[in-house]
C-alpha cells in the first residue's frame, strides 16, 4: 500500500505543478542562506518553465514611467483585434515584495490579455529590502496616476482601468486604491485580487495547516518576506500594509481568486467578508485543490485556466458597466 501524501488533497494537475516546482527549487540553496538578489536569480530560474509558451501578442512594448522614487518600467501587452481605446488591467506581480518580476509573470499577463481581450500592463515596482515599505505602494500609485492621465498616449480607456495582482500584488492593489479613495480620485474601476496577502498575520488556522512546507508558500517564507519589507516592526500595523484592518468603504468592485490549500486562505475569506460589510461589490470564488501561485500552472492545470477565464468574464462585465 502506498503511503498517503499531503498533496493527495490537491487537484492532481496542481499536485504535479507543486512537485515540479519543489524539485526545481531543491537544486538551489534555501533562500535564507543567500542574499535577496541571489534569491531573485534562483526564483527566475525555477519559474522559467512556467512562463514559456502561451498566447502571442500583437504588440509588446516597454516604457519608463516617472515616479517620486525615479523611473519605473512597465510592460504593455496588446492582443490582436483589440480596438483603441481599450480596457486595461494594470497587473502587479507577487513575490512577497522581495522576489519575482515582469518575466516570472509574463505568461500570466499574456493569458489575461488574450482571454479578456484587453491591454495588460505589468509594473516593475522596486523590490525589498533595497526598497522597503512604503516605497513600492507609492510607486504603484504614481504609475497608475500617470497611466490614467496619459491614457490616450497608451491607447487605453481611462474609464475602464482595472488594477490587480497576486499575493503581494493583491496587497499593493488594495493599498493603492485606499490612497486614491482618500485623495478623492477614481482612476481604478475594478480590483483583481488573486490570493492576496492582506494582514501580515502569521498566526491563523490556515497558516498552521498549510504553511509547513508542502504547499509552496511557507510560514518561514512569509516571515522572510516581512523581515525584508518593513524597516520597523510597527509598520506591520500600518493600514496601507495591513490593509485588512483599513476602512474599506468606497473601494472599487473586487474579484477575488481564493485558494483553499493556502496559508493565506483565512485572511482572504476575512477580506472578502470585510469588503462586503463595507459595502464594496465583491465576487469571490474558492478553487478547490489549489495552492498559492496556482495560476502559474496554466500550461498543465485546467483549474488555472478556469480561474483565468472566470476573471476575464468578470473584468469584461464589470468594466462594461
Amino acid at each position: 500500500m502506498t503511503a498517503a501524501s499531503p498533496l493527495d488533497i490537491l487537484d492532481p494537475e496542481i499536485a504535479t505543478f507543486v512537485r515540479q516546482m519543489m524539485a526545481d527549487a531543491a537544486a538551489h540553496p534555501p533562500r535564507e542562506q543567500v542574499t535577496p538578489p541571489e534569491a531573485r536569480a534562483i526564483a527566475e530560474t525555477v519559474r522559467r518553465r512556467w512562463t514559456e509558451g502561451g498566447p502571442v501578442m500583437a504588440d509588446t512594448t516597454e516604457h519608463a514611467i516617472a515616479t517620486r522614487h525615479g523611473d519605473v518600467r512597465i510592460r504593455i501587452h496588446r492582443p490582436a483585434g483589440v480596438a483603441t481605446p481599450a480596457p486595461a488591467l494594470i497587473y502587479l506581480h507577487g513575490g512577497g515584495f522581495v522576489l519575482f518580476s515582469l518575466d516570472t509573470h509574463d505568461r500570466l499577463m499574456r493569458e489575461y490579455a488574450s482571454r479578456a481581450r484587453m491591454v495588460v500592463i505589468g509594473v516593475d515596482y522596486a523590490l525589498a529590502p533595497e526598497a522597503r515599505f512604503p516605497r513600492p505602494p507609492q510607486e504603484v500609485v504614481d504609475v497608475v496616476r500617470a497611466l490614467h492621465a496619459r491614457a490616450a498616449e497608451f491607447g487605453i480607456d481611462p474609464a475602464r482601468i482595472a488594477l490587480g495582482g497576486d499575493s503581494a500584488g493583491g496587497n499593493l492593489t488594495v493599498s493603492a486604491c485606499l490612497t486614491f479613495r482618500d485623495a478623492g480620485e477614481a482612476p481604478v474601476a475594478a480590483m483583481v485580487l488573486n490570493y492576496g496577502g492582506f494582514s501580515m498575520e502569521l498566526v491563523t488556522p490556515s497558516v498552521a495547516r498549510f504553511g509547513g512546507g508542502n504547499f509552496l508558500l511557507t510560514t518561514h517564507m512569509m516571515l522572510w518576506f516581512l523581515m525584508h519589507y518593513v524597516s520597523d516592526p510597527d509598520q506591520r500595523f500600518d493600514p496601507r500594509l495591513r490593509v485588512l484592518d483599513a476602512d474599506l468603504a468606497g473601494l472599487p468592485p473586487a474579484w477575488m481568486v481564493i485558494t483553499d490549500c493556502d496559508p493565506l486562505y483565512d485572511e482572504n475569506i476575512e477580506m472578502r467578508d470585510r469588503l462586503i460589510a463595507a459595502g464594496v461589490s465583491v465576487d469571490a470564488k474558492v478553487y478547490p485543490g489549489t495552492v498559492h501561485s496556482f495560476l502559474e500552472a496554466v500550461s498543465i492545470a485546467r483549474v488555472a485556466g478556469e480561474a483565468l477565464d472566470d476573471t476575464a468574464r468578470w473584468l469584461n462585465a464589470t468594466l462594461a458597466r
